[in-house]
């Protein structure tokens, strides 16, 4: 595919990206880089960890991006106590007939945000588990689809850790990226005083600017998106050399490879290039690999966090020209 020809057709995801981001900035104020990785997370079929304080609008992010979208939106706050047939469902007894019928539990959505995972049980981040990996639940033995646009959208509290459990290595590396949602500027926490103080907006107030279908597009066009042979050695190099760094005692896996890419090939597309550069890569670095590695003791005793290590890791690495 020739770059002339393939221009109309990557300009269409970036304008509908355009559309999405004016369509949300109607409810949320700031946030473009969630909302820009929240989009690139659809695009490429997967599902994002939301971490961030309490009221820095992670559930408007969804609610809105659902609305934006068209899509059916789902919630289940997560507890302790919370087992997977109250997610994922029950085989209820019809004494009359004298068969069982299959009651969808709230899984069964196209957005679900699953608010505070890590207070649920293991028990019940597996069920979950199974949902992202397979787009599917199983239930006495049978298979139950979710549907193309199934997405977990996951919240993490930073602060108050007493009464969760730790998602597990295997769970985390399901996701495709971490979104850490941080504060506003003092000019955005302006204007949501501003838009707020009389009469809220609700997410369900979005206009839909992006139909069913042209999210499949969406999803074709990335994996249309060109990557050249020294592109795809540096993001290995990138990966492996989370391996290597003695500030990590885990490495990025072969999966957060996969990941990377495809979220590079999705960050070109938004651009409108339908060929992938290192600045694509790096772009969509920290998000991808910031919950896949595990940071040496010495590394933390130092004041070192996740983000920082990984900053260091990818400097280290030279980039193609």
């Amino acid at each position: 595919m020739s770059l002339e020809a393939s221009k109309p057709e990557f300009g269409f995801l970036a304008e509908r990206y355009d559309a999405l981001r004016s369509a949300v900035g109607t409810v949320l104020v700031g946030q473009d880089t969630a909302l820009r990785l929240a989009f690139i997370t659809l695009a490429c079929a997967g599902h994002s960890l939301l971490e961030g304080v309490p009221g820095v609008a992670k559930t408007l992010l969804v609610r809105a991006l659902a609305a934006a979208l068209d899509v059916r939106f789902g919630r289940v706050q997560f507890t302790p106590d919370l087992m997977p047939s109250d997610i994922v469902g029950t085989a209820v007894l019809d004494p009359r007939e004298r068969t069982t019928e299959f009651r969808p539990g709230p899984l069964f959505t196209d957005l679900l945000l699953a608010a505070e995972i890590n207070r649920a049980s293991a028990k019940t981040q597996a069920a979950l588990l199974e949902a992202m990996q397979e787009r599917a639940a199983t239930v006495d033995g049978r298979r139950h689809p979710l549907g193309a646009y199934f997405a977990v959208f996951a919240t993490q509290n930073p602060v108050e850790q007493e009464g969760t459990y730790p998602l597990p290595e295997a769970e985390l590396d399901r996701f495709l990226f971490k979104i850490v949602m941080g504060y506003p500027t003092a000019d955005e926490e302006t204007a949501i005083l501003a838009r707020h103080h009389v009469d809220e907006p609700p997410a369900t107030s979005v206009a839909s600017v992006l139909r069913r279908d042209q999210i499949d597009r969406c999803r074709e066009i990335v994996g249309q998106v060109i990557v050249r042979d020294d592109v795809l050695a540096y993001t290995v190099a990138v990966v492996r050399a989370t391996r290597m760094d003695a500030r990590f005692t885990l490495g990025a896996s072969p999966r957060a490879g996969v990941h990377l890419l495809r979220a590079a090939k999705a960050n070109a597309a938004i651009e409108g290039r339908d060929y992938v550069l290192p600045d694509d890569v790096q772009v969509v670095f920290l998000p991808t690999l910031r919950h896949r590695v595990q940071l040496d003791p010495a590394a933390e005793i130092e004041g070192l966090g996740a983000d920082q290590a990984l900053e260091a890791t990818l400097r280290s690495v030279a980039v193609p020209r």
